[in-house]
C-alpha cells in the first residue's frame, strides 16, 4: 500500500511538472483607438514574477505573437507617442487571443512635442521604406528631389536614376509601370504627391523581373477621411519655380470620390563644357566645346476618380488622370577648334530651340474582394494608357571664324505615341497560422510608334527620316509559399516571363524579334536571432531589357559632335542575385548591415565610337559580363524624441568583361558613397531637416566619373492647430552638383563637366479643411 501510495505522488508530481512546462500562445493585434488603423513595430511585454520577461514587435499589419509556459502574467503594450497600456493579471493555461487599442498621450504630444508620424525611413528585412509625405526638403520639388533624399538612391544631374550605384533599376509608381519614369519624366511628378518610397534590392516573385538592380516602388498619397476634406498647396521659387494644387474628397460608408487640380511652372539653367583632344599622324588638335541651357516646364494635371464599397468585403475603383506637359528648351553651342600651340584655327556657333509637348493619358479600374477568412484576398486592374509626344528641334548653325558664312538651318520632328494595356490578378490565401500562397497573373500590352523626319534648307534629309514600330508583350505567372516554423521564416516562389518583342523601320533597314520565355526564382529566409534581431538570406534571379530609347536609332541632331544613339539589336541582360543582412533593434537604434553579390551575363553598356569626322557616337551594346559586390549599412538613430539621425554607407566593387568589335572593353573598380541626415522636430515651435550626400570617384569600361557631394537643408512650421504648414527648404546649398567626367583612348581624349540647376530655395504653404495632417491626399495610380 505504501508503494502504491508512493507511486501515486511521483505520477502527481510529474503530470504537474508536465502541465506546468506546457507552452501556449498569446497573439493579437495592436491598433490605433480612434484611426483602428494597425500599428507596426509596437513593443509587446509579458511580464512575470516568476519568469523572465518575454518581449516581441508588432509586423507591419500590427500582429504580434508571443509563445510561454503557463503562469500569471501581465501583457505591457509600449510605443511612442502612446500611452502605455498595461492588463490585469491573468493565467495563462491555454492559447489567448488579445487584441489591444492604444490610445494617443495627448499631454506628451504638447509637453515633450511629438507627432505621431511614422518614422522618416523603415527599415525592413525585404525593402527600405522611406515616408515623404511629410518631407521638408523635397517639398515643392519633384520626384528626382524625392529620390535623392533616399538611401541607396542616387539621381544624377541628367535625371538617371542608380540604386546602389547600379542604373539597371526598375522604376513603378504603386507597383505597376509608367511612362512618367522614363526620360526623367520623374521630374514632372510634383514631390507633394507622393507618399512613400520602397527600396527593394531582392524582390520576390510577386513583382516583375525586370531590373537587375532591384525596384523603386514610388508610393502615391490616398485620402482616408470621411466627410467632405481637403487640401489647398501654393508655392514659389528662385529660379522661377511656382505651383497651384487643389485636393478634395468626400467619403461616405458607400463611396469615395476624389478629385485633384495641380499646375506646375519652372525654370531650369545647364550648362557644359567639354574638351575634345585629338592626334592623329603625331598631329593634335583640340576642340573646346561650350553649351549653355535653360529650360521652361509647364504642367498642368488632373485626377479625379471614385470608390463604390460594395460592401463590406467588396470594393470597385476607377479613375482617370491627365498630364499636360510642355517643354521649351534654349539651348547656345560654341565650338573652338584651336591647334595643341592653343591658337584657333576656328569658330562654329550653334542655337537650338527644342519644344516638347506632352500629352499623357490613364483610365484605370481595380477590384478588390477579402474573405470571411483573415488575410485572405484577390484583387484585379486593368490599366489603359495613351500618351503623345511631340518633339521639334529648330536648329540655326554659323562659322563666326575666320570668316563668317550663311546661317543654315535645321528642323527634325518626333512624334511618339503609345497605346498601352496593363492587367493584373492577384490572389493571396492562408493555409494556416504559418503558411499562405500566393499567386498571380500579368500582362503588359505596348505599342510606340515613332515618325521623324529633317529638313536641312527646306530639302528634306532621308537618312534622318523613318518611321518606327516597337511593339512589347509580355506575359507573366507566378506562385509563392511561404511558412514559418519557430525561429525560422522562408518564402520560396517562382515567376516564369513570356517575352515578345518586336522593332521594325519603315524603310527595312531593320526588322528585329525577340521571342523567349524565362523562368525567375526567388527564395528568402529569415532566421529570428533575438526578440529584436532577424537575419535573413535571399536570392533573386532577374532581368534587364532594353528600353525603347535605348533601341530607338534616332534620339535627335542637338549636337552633332556627340550624338547618342539606340541599338535596335539590342539583347536582355540576366543578372543572379545573392544578398544576406541582418535587421536589428536594439533599444533606440535600428542597424540594417547588408553584403551583396551581383553576377550579370550579357551585360550592355554604352560605348563612344569616334567618327572620321572627330565626331562622337554613343550606342549602347552587348559587352559580356558584370561582377558587382558590396557592403552596406542603413541605420536611424532616435536619441530623444525630437531627434532622429540617419546615416547610410555603401562600399561596392565590379568588375566588367567583355569585347566589341574586336576590341576588348574591360574595368574593375572599388568605390563608395554615403549620406548622412537629420530630423528635429518641435512642432510647437519649429521642425528642422539637413541631409549631406557624398559620392566617390566611379570607373567604367570607357569613363571616369569624379566624386560628387551636395546637401540640402529645410525648416516648417505649423499653425491652426496644424491646420496650415509653411516650409522653406534651400536644395544644393553649396552649388555643387556638378558632374565631371574623363574618357582616354588611344587616339583621343574627351572631359566633360555639366551642371545641372545651381542653388534654388522653395517657399511652400498648404491648408487643409476638414483633413489632420496625418492624412494624405487622393492622387493618381493609388487604390
Amino acid at each position: 500500500m505504501k508503494q502504491f501510495a508512493l507511486l501515486l505522488v511521483i505520477l502527481v508530481f510529474k503530470f504537474t511538472a508536465f502541465s506546468q512546462s506546457a507552452e501556449y500562445t498569446i497573439k493579437g493585434k495592436i491598433v490605433d483607438s480612434k484611426t483602428k488603423q494597425p500599428l507596426a513595430y509596437v513593443s509587446v511585454i509579458l511580464l512575470s514574477s516568476s519568469q523572465k520577461a518575454n518581449e516581441t514587435t508588432t509586423d507591419e499589419n500590427g500582429n504580434y505573437t508571443l509563445k510561454s509556459n503557463s503562469g500569471n502574467f501581465q501583457l505591457k503594450v509600449e510605443f511612442m507617442s502612446y500611452m502605455t497600456f498595461t492588463t490585469a493579471n491573468f493565467n495563462l493555461n491555454q492559447n489567448l487571443v488579445q487584441n489591444i487599442s492604444l490610445n494617443e498621450n495627448i499631454s506628451e504630444l504638447k509637453e515633450v512635442n511629438v507627432t505621431s508620424e511614422k518614422s522618416a525611413v523603415e527599415l525592413k528585412l525585404d525593402k527600405k521604406i522611406f515616408n515623404v509625405g511629410k518631407d521638408i526638403l523635397s517639398r515643392e520639388g519633384s520626384a528626382n528631389d524625392i529620390l535623392n533624399n533616399v538611401p541607396s538612391v542616387n539621381v544624377d544631374v541628367a535625371g538617371a536614376v542608380s540604386l546602389r550605384g547600379n542604373s539597371s533599376v526598375t522604376i513603378l509608381i504603386d507597383g505597376k509601370p509608367s511612362m512618367l519614369t522614363a526620360n526623367n519624366g520623374l521630374s514632372q511628378i510634383p514631390a507633394a504627391s507622393i507618399e512613400k518610397v520602397e527600396v527593394i534590392t531582392n524582390p520576390s516573385s510577386a513583382y516583375e523581373a525586370q531590373g537587375g538592380a532591384g525596384i523603386i516602388n514610388i508610393i502615391l498619397k490616398k485620402n482616408s477621411a470621411k466627410g467632405f476634406n481637403g487640401s489647398f498647396q501654393a508655392g514659389v521659387g528662385h529660379p522661377l519655380n511656382y505651383n497651384v494644387n487643389a485636393n478634395i474628397s468626400y467619403k461616405t460608408e458607400k463611396i469615395n470620390v476624389f478629385g485633384n487640380v495641380g499646375y506646375r511652372e519652372m525654370k531650369i539653367y545647364a550648362s557644359n563644357k567639354i574638351q575634345q583632344q585629338n592626334i592623329k599622324n603625331s598631329t593634335s588638335t583640340v576642340l573646346n566645346q561650350f553649351n549653355d541651357s535653360k529650360r521652361s516646364n509647364k504642367t498642368a494635371s488632373i485626377y479625379m476618380g471614385g470608390d463604390y464599397y460594395i460592401n463590406d468585403k467588396n470594393t470597385l475603383t476607377a479613375s482617370y488622370y491627365r498630364d499636360h506637359n510642355k517643354s521649351k528648351d534654349f539651348t547656345n553651342y560654341v565650338y573652338n577648334y584651336s591647334s595643341a600651340a592653343d591658337a584657333t584655327d576656328s569658330i562654329i556657333s550653334r542655337f537650338e530651340r527644342y519644344e516638347e509637348p506632352q500629352i499623357y493619358n490613364a483610365f484605370e479600374a481595380n477590384y478588390a474582394k477579402v474573405f470571411d477568412k483573415k488575410d485572405k484576398k484577390w484583387t484585379s486592374s486593368v490599366q489603359y494608357v495613351f500618351w503623345n509626344d511631340d518633339e521639334n528641334q529648330y536648329i540655326n548653325e554659323q562659322r563666326l571664324f575666320p570668316d563668317q558664312s550663311p546661317v543654315s538651318n535645321l528642323y527634325t520632328n518626333d512624334i511618339e505615341r503609345s497605346n498601352d494595356i496593363f492587367i493584373k490578378s492577384d490572389f493571396v490565401n492562408p493555409l494556416s497560422e504559418n503558411y499562405k500562397i500566393e499567386m498571380g497573373i500579368r500582362s503588359d500590352l505596348r505599342a510606340i510608334r515613332s515618325d521623324y523626319y529633317t529638313i536641312l534648307e527646306n530639302m528634306q534629309q532621308e537618312q534622318f527620316t523613318n518611321k518606327l514600330k516597337y511593339d512589347e508583350n509580355l506575359y507573366s505567372a507566378y506562385f509563392q509559399f511561404s511558412g514559418r516554423l519557430k525561429k525560422f521564416k522562408y518564402l520560396l516562389g517562382l515567376r516564369s516571363e513570356l517575352s515578345d518583342i518586336n522593332i521594325a523601320d519603315e524603310k527595312n533597314t531593320f526588322n528585329n524579334s525577340k521571342n523567349y520565355i524565362n523562368l525567375f526564382p526567388t527564395v528568402h529566409l529569415v532566421y529570428n536571432l533575438t526578440a529584436k534581431t532577424d537575419l535573413q538570406l535571399s536570392y533573386s534571379k532577374r532581368i534587364n531589357r532594353p528600353r525603347f530609347w535605348q533601341l530607338n536609332p534616332f534620339s535627335g541632331l542637338s549636337d552633332l559632335k556627340n550624338l547618342t544613339v539606340g541599338n535596335p539589336d539590342l539583347d536582355p541582360m540576366f543578372t543572379d542575385s545573392f544578398e544576406l543582412t541582418v535587421l536589428a533593434k536594439p533599444g533606440k537604434l535600428s542597424i540594417n548591415p547588408s553584403v551583396y553579390f551581383q553576377y550579370t551575363t550579357n551585360f550592355f553598356e554604352y560605348i563612344a565610337e569616334r567618327t572620321d569626322e572627330g565626331y562622337f557616337i554613343n550606342t549602347p551594346v552587348n559587352l559580356g559580363t558584370e561582377k558587382r559586390y558590396g557592403a552596406e549599412v542603413s541605420t536611424v538613430y532616435n536619441p530623444y524624441k525630437w531627434l532622429r539621425l540617419s546615416l547610410d554607407f555603401n562600399c561596392y566593387g565590379f568588375k566588367q568583361e567583355g569585347n566589341y568589335k574586336n576590341t576588348v572593353y574591360s574595368a574593375q573598380d572599388q568605390t563608395w558613397f554615403s549620406s548622412f541626415r537629420t530630423t528635429v522636430k518641435f512642432p510647437k515651435i519649429i521642425s528642422g531637416d539637413f541631409n549631406f550626400r557624398y559620392r566617390g570617384k566611379n570607373q567604367g569600361v570607357q569613363t571616369v566619373t569624379e566624386a560628387q557631394y551636395s546637401a540640402n537643408i529645410g525648416v516648417s512650421k505649423d499653425f491652426f492647430r496644424d491646420k496650415m504648414s509653411l516650409t522653406l527648404n534651400v536644395n544644393n546649398l553649396f552649388d555643387s552638383q556638378i558632374r565631371k567626367r574623363n574618357t582616354v583612348a588611344d587616339s583621343y581624349s574627351l572631359t566633360s563637366e555639366y551642371k545641372s540647376q545651381g542653388r534654388y530655395v522653395n517657399f511652400t504653404a498648404v491648408y487643409r479643411f476638414n483633413r489632420n495632417k496625418t492624412e494624405a491626399d487622393r492622387l493618381p495610380e493609388s487604390n
